[in-house]
């Protein structure tokens, strides 16, 4: 290829990777970045010497690093040519990205490995929408089971009367002569009929087979708080909010699993967003037994709430209490339907400028 051709191209190939708009990466066979482009150090906040001094494990998600390394792995081998996975990136901040990482491998005229390049587009918001949309669903799902419920209990309870109803009025047929004819008593069995149309409707649209989903299992808190815990860590460090784990391990609770890691994580998460900047800023995590519940208590010294005047907002849908850019009135919601989805109950006590103690109730095991 002529001299000014090969210019050409390298030209062009820097301008598409300075200047596109994911993030874009030569990285070297030992894991270590060689070049980035602006786009990932503007999704991720690191410097470009940053960058140079990490490998890419160094902020990637545990969870992630090994099925990463094992695609780079068949790279390598020569098994695939390429690949394409999701996978979560620590921010400079603490914050977890969540992106497509597209994968190849170059190599140079004999075939030996040279580097890795890297494609990276940002899908944090797309994420969240379908993990939104998802709960939200299963919140009607779950509101659509307890009005289910409810019919069931309200027809059976409702049928009982009604046989007591229709007996006394059989009795008076028989007994009191001339009430047949009577139009308040004709107008009264017209309507235990149609109360009784009513009621086999309901027993029709309603499910028959009237049996609670068991779907709660006896889980570890502590193993779920440290779960939390990690995925925090960075934005307690960002926010320089401590965090005290006093919770006991030993303690088992009835739940789902996807359920207690969003409870957990959601106050943790609220907890360091809302901190004072007045103070140092701590989240303090605590269990205590009552009753046949294990209380998970959360407790913290940020801006608080004033349930003067929001108390009966709280819980609500698209309800907020502050100007946080990042407050969106759901959290709380979603957190307050999966607590009474497995059977406990959240409870809140806040001061403005003082911090907030939410309470969560979860069955024990």
């Amino acid at each position: 290829m002529p001299t000014y051709l090969v210019k050409i191209k390298d030209k062009l190939f820097e301008n598409i990777f300075d200047n596109a708009p994911n993030g874009i990466a030569i990285v070297g066979l030992d894991f270590r970045w060689v070049k980035i482009n602006r786009s990932l150090m503007d999704l991720l906040e690191y410097s470009e010497n940053e960058f140079y001094a990490m490998t890419f494990p160094d902020i990637t998600h545990k969870d992630d690093v090994d099925a990463d390394i094992e695609q780079l792995g068949q790279l390598l081998r020569k098994e695939i040519a390429s690949y394409q996975i999701e996978k979560r990136y620590f921010t400079k901040k603490g914050k977890i990205i969540w992106v497509v990482l597209s994968v190849s491998l170059e190599v140079n005229e004999e075939g030996s490995p040279l580097y890795f390049i890297s494609q990276i587009m940002d899908i944090t918001k797309h994420r969240e929408l379908v993990f939104e949309m998802n709960t939200i669903t299963d919140i009607a799902k779950n509101q659509n089971n307890k009005l289910k419920n409810f019919a069931h209990i309200a027809t059976h309870d409702i049928r009982s009367h009604l046989g007591n109803l229709s007996m006394i009025a059989g009795f008076m047929e028989e007994e009191v002569k001339g009430i047949k004819d009577d139009d308040n008593f004709i107008m009264l069995k017209e309507a235990l009929s149609q109360l009784e149309n009513t009621i086999y409707n309901l027993n029709e649209f309603r499910d028959d087979g009237f049996q609670a989903q068991e779907n709660l299992v006896s889980l570890n808190l502590s193993d779920f708080v440290e779960r939390a815990l990690y995925n925090v860590n960075g934005l307690a460090r960002h926010a320089k909010c401590e965090i005290v784990n006093d919770v006991s391990q030993t303690v088992n609770v009835l739940a789902i699993p996807v359920y207690l890691d969003s409870v957990i994580l959601n106050l943790m998460t609220n907890a360091i967003k809302y901190a004072s900047k007045n103070r140092n800023s701590y989240v303090q995590l605590r269990t205590i037994m009552f009753d046949e519940f294990v209380i998970l208590e959360v407790n913290d010294n940020g801006i608080g709430i004033d349930l003067t005047t929001y108390r009966h907002d709280v819980f609500q849908f698209k309800r907020t209490f502050n100007d946080h850019e990042d407050s969106r009135g759901i959290g709380l919601f979603i957190t307050k339907n999966h607590v009474e989805s497995m059977g406990g109950k959240i409870e809140v006590e806040s001061e403005v400028d003082v911090g907030s103690t939410f309470r969560v109730f979860l069955k024990k095991a």
